[in-house]
């Protein structure tokens, strides 16, 4: 009998936040090395080609995540997973055996087609299973897995990076994390269309007339959380690649880089323990806000940070602030979606907000390249404080 529920459905559920790290640690295998990659083995210096990785990976990314979503209910979240999957095998191995940028490139189109089919779906497929009541901590648990990944392996790589070289050590783990995945999301994981089913039966959320268009910006709650996902991974575009270039120029080394970048997604893992669940209990407008306005907050302290310890303690800080939106943007568009559609506002939402990679990754590099790091790492965080004030005069109060 099918039923909605953590506990109801906790093997699955477990089945999934485990193939999510899995997704987070094939992200994390880039976060550290790959600009040094692009300056010491391709002799690229100007950072709007070093971070053109970024743009096409948010690009890509972006899109999928809007077919996943709107293909979700026609064939099935399984499908979508599993083929996610085959799309990563060759991602490690084209950066093992890279001979120039374009292979680099061409690497991270897969990687970003991969993380849009394999964490739109895990998203999609946690909500479906949990019901109404446990949304935040369920995206809590999701997102703390994949980003937790994420800074684990991009220190475990800096650290083979600094022993061992930037490649291909550290890529090995990738065809392990791809082989894992895979195995798992054709063999283990079941289809979630029948909890669909009974939470439609269930629901009285009026449908939305353009799923796209109330997403993007119509809807003023909706379009709210669309933007702010939007800033968020502005930032988080600019930190993947400029923080790393900034560390190097202010004398840090490689394994230092690499504890400062990964700690910024550690702390943002392991928070969303916590605001997962708050998220379900909390106003998500407030959450919302407060999260933002610390993430620009931090941004803009990062100029005059000179010591290991500063950087540390405002990538732990930016962590923080990003825990506490991060779930509850997925919880809360769940919210205002009636459950036929929620896949496809998924979608959406995941498109604007992962072309945010893209866009603050071009703007970091031309900002960059044009005024200085300093300049790029002002407009990003500017951009995210506004942001906040948008929520702050636009969502609705209310607790949902």
């Amino acid at each position: 009998m099918v039923e909605l529920g953590l506990r109801q459905n906790w093997k699955q559920f477990t089945l999934l936040v485990a193939i999510n790290a899995f997704v987070g640690g094939m992200v994390g295998l880039e976060r550290t090395i790959l600009p040094e990659i692009a300056g010491a083995e391709f002799g690229i210096a100007a950072k709007t080609a070093i971070l053109s990785f970024i743009v096409v990976f948010g690009v890509a990314k972006a899109i999928s995540n809007y077919y996943t979503g709107a293909l979700a209910d026609k064939v099935g979240r399984k499908t979508l997973l599993t083929s996610g999957w085959v799309i990563a095998l060759p991602v490690p191995l084209l950066l093992i055996y890279a001979p120039d940028w374009s292979w680099v490139i061409f690497a991270n189109i897969l990687l970003g087609v991969h993380q849009g089919l394999c964490w739109s779906s895990t998203v999609v497929m946690k909500i479906d299973l949990v019901g109404e009541k446990e949304r935040g901590l369920a995206m809590g648990l999701n997102e703390s897995a994949g980003y937790l990944a994420v800074g684990a392996v991009a220190f475990l790589t800096g650290w083979m990076a600094a022993e061992y070289g930037p490649r291909p050590y550290p890529f090995y783990l990738g065809i392990g994390f791809a082989l894992i995945g895979l195995f798992s999301s054709w063999f283990l994981v079941k289809d979630t269309e029948h909890h669909v089913a009974l939470e439609t039966a269930r629901s009285d959320t009026p449908p939305l007339t353009n799923v796209f268009w109330e997403t993007t910006w119509k809807n003023k709650n909706l379009g709210s959380i669309t933007q702010a996902g939007v800033a968020n991974n502005l930032n988080d575009g600019m930190v993947w690649g400029v923080l790393p270039i900034l560390l190097a120029a202010k004398g840090f080394g490689l394994e230092e880089i690499g504890k400062i970048a990964a700690l910024y997604p550690i702390v943002w893992g392991l928070g969303q323990l916590l605001t997962g669940k708050l998220a379900d209990h909390l106003n998500k407008k407030m959450m919302l806000a407060a999260g933002m306005l610390l993430q620009g907050a931090a941004l803009l302290l990062m100029i005059y940070a000179l010591s290991f310890t500063q950087f540390a303690a405002l990538s732990a800080t930016l962590g923080v602030g990003t825990a506490i939106v991060y779930p509850t943007f997925l919880a809360a568009i769940a919210d205002y979606s009636p459950p036929q559609q929620r896949a496809e506002s998924i979608g959406v939402f995941r498109l604007w907000r992962d072309l945010g990679y893209a866009i603050g990754a071009l703007l970091a590099g031309v900002v960059a390249d044009t005024l200085g790091i300093a300049c790029a790492v002002a407009m990003i965080g500017g951009l995210t404080i506004i942001s906040a004030i948008i929520i702050w005069i636009r969502m609705d109060g209310r607790c949902v």
